[in-house]
């Protein structure tokens, strides 16, 4: 219990020293950047890019590797929601999962970016002040 309340002390410290009222990604984006950190994964997920569905056999055959560590990796990519899977009897069949990498891209882009928006926007304002008192006049607020 102890080790645990200092690991949350540890995270929530972590969190704060990124960037004051900075929000940290969710899981699920959390997962989808993970599971992108595989060169392997990579390589693997690049045999989807044309929409094909493949089986972990076929996968497995076109990239080299072995089918336990092909699955592996597919389930890797498929938690982080880059990949769908069917079942189909006993074949499993993996394809891109589109919709959900683009909502995957939108919350990273939001994560990125939408902090830096309202630090330009307050620099912006500012530079707008500091105009505004260099000609005598003031600006509301």
């Amino acid at each position: 219990m102890a080790g645990d309340q200092a690991s949350e002390r540890a995270d929530s410290g972590a969190a704060q020293g990124i960037r004051p009222g900075a929000a940290v990604p969710g899981d699920d984006l959390q997962v989808f950047l993970k599971a992108l950190t595989s060169g392997t994964r990579q390589r693997l997920f690049a045999h989807f890019l044309d929409g094909e569905e493949l089986t972990v056999g076929e996968v497995a055959e076109r990239t080299g590797l072995g089918p336990s560590t092909t699955s592996e990796h597919l389930a890797v990519l498929r938690r982080g929601g880059l990949l769908q899977s069917t079942r189909s009897g006993k074949l499993v069949r993996y394809r891109a999962d589109r919709e959900g990498i683009a909502e995957l891209l939108g919350q990273l882009h939001s994560y990125l970016l939408a902090p830096s928006r309202a630090h330009e926007r307050a620099g912006e304002r500012a530079h707008e002040r500091a105009g505004e008192r260099a000609h005598g006049r003031r600006l509301p607020g």
